[in-house]
């Protein structure tokens, strides 16, 4: 069940509960995009796994879910004698708070629309009825 606007505005909010809020993350997507925040060098999904404890496979979804928020990057690496692998690194910081801005401010735009057809709705003053006379 989603949480109220109102019970999360209660919560003492963590940075890291704002990646949690905008882009629907689990506990796993954000140790691992604090880890890439931590080296700050690309890693093998292996090496990801290996650091947050997890199996390959657990940490492989939540790399997917991170490459789908568009919080982190993938990057081929070639070997020289043919064949290559992935490592994953964190996208230009600066570029993650802007989109979380920009993702705000569409939020606010149709709260606001919403809160508008709202108040057309249900603020018409209603006259109670007039008794029945007998």
């Amino acid at each position: 069940m989603t949480e109220s606007m109102s019970g999360m505005l209660q919560k003492d909010m963590q940075c890291e509960g704002l990646l949690e809020c905008f882009h629907d993350l689990k506990e796993i997507d954000t140790d691992i995009f604090q880890l890439l925040h931590e080296r700050q060098s690309p890693l093998t999904v292996d090496e990801i796994a290996e650091q947050v404890e997890r199996e390959r496979s657990t940490a492989y979804r939540a790399v997917q879910r991170l490459l789908e928020t568009g919080l982190i990057q993938k990057e081929q690496v070639n070997y020289e004698q043919g064949g290559y692998y992935h490592v994953y690194r964190l996208r230009y910081a600066k570029e993650i708070p802007n989109e979380m801005q920009r993702t705000l401010n569409d939020w606010y735009a149709q709260m606001v629309q919403l809160i508008g057809e709202f108040n057309d709705r249900y603020s018409e003053e209603t006259q109670p009825a007039a008794p029945v006379e007998s």
